[in-house]
């Protein structure tokens, strides 16, 4: 049995997985933001000493905004692939969709990311004054 435009479906599964694993690293990197004050408060009682952090609430909204942001990835990713391979599947030819999504998420993660560089500079200034 051949499955016609096989190397289609494959690239197109490949492409899916791809954006699953990122959107994966993407959720742990938010996890990471998020617990990495509670990692510090752990650390600081075995080596007998105390860290102070400021800024909880940012880098929680921060580490929750990547939680999401994540998972909107895989929410596109889906849409992304169902829609592929009702192309794929379909003989006549048409452009593709709407690059909307995608360019929505992209411009978060960019926001996400630009903020994170703030509020660690603005941490690093705080620290050095």
């Amino acid at each position: 049995m051949t499955v016609p435009r096989f190397g289609d479906h494959a690239a197109n599964e490949r492409t899916f997985l791809a954006w699953v694993r990122t959107a994966i690293a993407v959720m742990a990197f938010g996890f990471l933001v998020e617990r990495f004050n509670l990692f510090l408060q752990v650390a600081g009682q075995s080596l007998g000493r105390t860290f102070t952090v400021s800024g909880t609430l940012a880098s929680d909204a921060v580490g929750i905004a990547l939680i999401l942001a994540g998972a909107l990835m895989v929410a596109a990713a889906m849409l992304r692939f169902v829609a592929n391979r009702r192309a794929i599947l379909d003989e006549s030819a048409r452009a593709p969709g709407s690059d909307r999504l995608d360019l929505a998420l992209a411009g978060m993660i960019v926001a996400l990311g630009l903020g994170l560089a703030l509020y660690l500079a603005v941490t690093i200034l705080r620290g050095a004054g």
